[in-house]
């Protein structure tokens, strides 16, 4: 199990400093929400923001682009340090172009799903994916209360991938904390992304640690 911080969920006036203390405190990845006021009706950071952290972390910068028609913006994400970029299948047209775009970049590609979209909508292009990003709660808002319809969605994806002998990440984002977390690596899930749950805990590093521990190898917790 992977745990990736949201930054959204940080003090902005020391954004710096809050990405180092989540590297050192043994985060998996760095979850990055970039919204445009349109797509979602928040507006957070862009490409120069994370451009200007980069040189302070190795970790996995996991930007999620919560855009209208993300591949106006691939280019500049891609060269401001990301390593995964994923988009919502809702916000194009051409998600087959836009995934394809990233993997042209030398990104991992990665593809979003709402908590109303079918996963019917995403089967046509799952080979092109390194990971699915199951919303579990609406996009656009931190501290959201956990939908628990999307662990049967997350249990699907993942009967779906054993069937298409794929290997794409399962990622969940949205109302993640300890409970919630441990019922979706119960269903299938591989990355957990927390915000304000794991920022406000008083010790970053023992919250990461309690994610893992409390999961085997297996995925399921013991």
């Amino acid at each position: 199990m992977k745990i990736a911080p949201s930054i959204l969920s940080a003090d902005f006036a020391n954004l710096g400093q809050a990405i180092q203390a989540m590297d050192q405190a043994g985060c998996d990845y760095i979850h990055i929400d970039v919204m445009d006021g349109s797509f979602v009706p928040n507006i957070s950071f862009g490409p120069m923001v994370y451009q200007a952290v980069r040189p302070l972390t190795d970790k996995t910068f996991d930007c999620h682009l919560m855009v209208d028609q993300p591949e106006r913006y691939l280019d500049m994400v891609a060269a401001a340090g990301a390593d995964i970029i994923s988009v919502h299948v809702e916000a194009t047209k051409h998600i087959y172009q836009s995934l394809s775009m990233i993997k042209a970049l030398g990104k991992k590609a990665g593809v979003v799903l709402n908590p109303g979209t079918d996963l019917n909508q995403i089967q046509p292009i799952l080979h092109l994916c390194d990971l699915v990003l199951i919303m579990t709660v609406n996009p656009g808002f931190g501290g959201q209360k956990f939908i628990q319809a999307s662990l049967e969605k997350i249990k699907q994806l993942k009967v779906m991938r054993e069937e298409k002998g794929l290997d794409f990440e399962i990622e969940v984002d949205g109302g993640i904390n300890f409970e919630t977390g441990k019922a979706c690596a119960q269903a299938g899930a591989d990355v957990l992304v927390s915000g304000s749950f794991l920022f406000n805990q008083t010790d970053w590093a023992k919250a990461i640690l309690d994610f893992h521990s409390h999961i085997d190898m297996t995925g399921e917790f013991i």
